[in-house]
């Protein structure tokens, strides 16, 4: 589109030329290509293992050519290591966006009204979320095969100051299974000491108070719940192991039912923060 304009008496013309929206984006696209937004998925293919790992060790190899034998090859380790903790710092990040994707998908199944509206965005966010993930196994495949460069060059393993090297290409069914299998195992030995019942707290101030023995199996100390109620009994004993002494008690109350609690009140080698001086060591039993 052309337009002409005057200016003042001379009559001087200037000419100006206005693009349309169209071709705008035809001029955009041919000189940069197409650019996904912020928010949507990204067609372009992830890079190869294979190419990653040829220009990772280019310029790793580079990096200690221009070093070596200089003054400053002794800061080749720590560049070393800065190399590899720049695609642990994205890493991070990238997890940081899924953990505000996982929510936006949570409000967004909350928020559905049967709406094509809401349908579509809550399928932008999940195909967003895939995107997430496939860039997130992606940068912990340049980081691990980075950390491996490192180490074979300084001769010592790569460890992040903070976080920790978790590899979810790693996260087979087998491990999935394996975890489940060890997370139920402990779920049943937790059960047989927590057998199944009702659970009633108990908060009582003891005092544990010395006696006189009246026969070699009579205790040596009363535990009283209050000034009068008598809730149990203790033994002095010494371990074997440390030959320290300590106080096995046996507390019973009908609030327990028929169960006695077993402990052994041990003396701490100095005084917590709250000031206790003992600590009880829980034994249950039937």
């Amino acid at each position: 589109m052309r337009a002409w304009r005057s200016r003042g008496r001379r009559h001087k013309s200037t000419r100006w030329c206005a693009r349309s929206p169209t071709a705008y984006l035809l001029d955009e696209l041919a000189l940069y290509g197409h650019r996904p937004g912020q928010d949507e998925p990204n067609p372009r293919p992830l890079p190869e293992p294979d190419a990653v790992q040829a220009q990772l060790d280019n310029a790793v190899e580079a990096l200690s050519a221009m070093l070596t034998g200089t003054r400053l090859e002794d800061d080749l380790d720590d560049l070393l290591w800065s190399f590899v903790n720049l695609f642990h710092r994205k890493l991070e990040r990238i997890e940081r966006e899924l953990d505000s994707n996982e929510q936006a998908q949570r409000r967004g199944q909350a928020e559905q009204d049967g709406s094509e509206v809401k349908s579509v965005e809550l399928e932008r966010l999940i195909a967003q979320g895939i995107s997430l993930i496939e860039r997130r196994n992606a940068f912990e495949f340049v980081r691990d095969h980075a950390a491996e460069l490192y180490e074979a060059a300084t001769g010592s393993a790569w460890r992040p100051h903070t976080g920790s090297m978790v590899n979810h290409r790693a996260l087979t069914a087998a491990v999935i299974d394996s975890r489940e299998f060890l997370a139920a195992r402990r779920r049943a030995d937790t059960e047989v000491l927590a057998p199944s019942g009702t659970r009633i707290n108990v908060t009582a101030t003891l005092a544990i108070v010395p006696i006189e023995k009246t026969s070699d199996k009579a205790p040596d100390h009363r535990v009283y719940a209050g000034p009068r109620r008598e809730v149990g009994a203790g033994w002095s004993q010494v371990a074997k192991s440390s030959g320290e002494t300590y106080i096995n008690l046996k507390i019973g109350s009908p609030d327990f039912g028929p169960t006695w609690v077993r402990c052994r009140l041990v003396k701490l080698e100095k005084p917590a923060e709250d000031g206790a001086t003992h600590i009880a060591l829980w034994e249950p039993r039937d």
